[in-house]
């Protein structure tokens, strides 16, 4: 939980130092969007190191650009768009390098901006799972946003919809999470 005090319970994180407080909110979608409406694309590839809150992550986009980052994500234990509190490093090839060989759990996605949402499209034994985030400032702009009416259903509160779940997730799993919002992937 973000603490009064600027911190997250228990961590030793403060917003304003390092990290800052990420707000988001997650929706389903029944389908990616046509190609039409995408803005920039770019192909992700997370790794999650095994025993940390940390994720390395390779965006590779479609004008040929590639950015690397290590990520922590501490999170918050309060319900809605505050997930908690995250810190970005970006990396040179050769510290990403270093930091895959360690070992991680892999998640790989298709993320198509598509304003005001990113829409993750992703693959694998996760294919036929499309989510959309929108991030926010303020906590006002989350509370105050309206999602697009292609939105199937809101899973910002579901955590088995965050990566650091869903690159454990097995197909069997992820199949049952959609189909209690009436979504049957092909």
């Amino acid at each position: 939980m973000v603490s009064k005090a600027g911190g997250v319970d228990g961590q030793s994180v403060h917003p304003g130092k390092y990290a800052h407080v990420e707000r988001e909110r997650r929706f389903l979608l029944a389908r990616a969007p046509s190609l039409s409406a995408v803005t920039v694309s770019r192909l992700i590839t997370d790794r999650y190191l095994v025993g940390t809150r940390l994720r390395l992550r390779r965006a590779d986009f479609s004008d040929g650009r590639c950015e690397m980052k290590l990520t922590q994500k501490v999170p918050a234990s309060l319900p809605g768009a505050t997930q908690g509190l995250i810190t970005n490093t970006y990396l040179s090839s050769a510290e990403y390098e270093l930091l895959a060989s360690l070992p991680a759990r892999v998640l790989s996605k298709a993320r198509l901006s598509v304003p005001p949402l990113g829409v993750d499209v992703f693959d694998a034994h996760l294919q036929g799972l499309v989510l959309a985030e929108a991030e926010f400032t303020t906590d006002e702009e989350a509370q105050s946003f309206v999602p697009p009416v292609k939105c199937v259903a809101e899973v910002t509160d579901d955590a088995r919809f965050t990566g650091g779940r869903l690159v454990q997730t097995s197909r069997q799993e992820l199949l049952e999470w959609l189909a209690e919002y009436g979504l049957r992937p092909e």
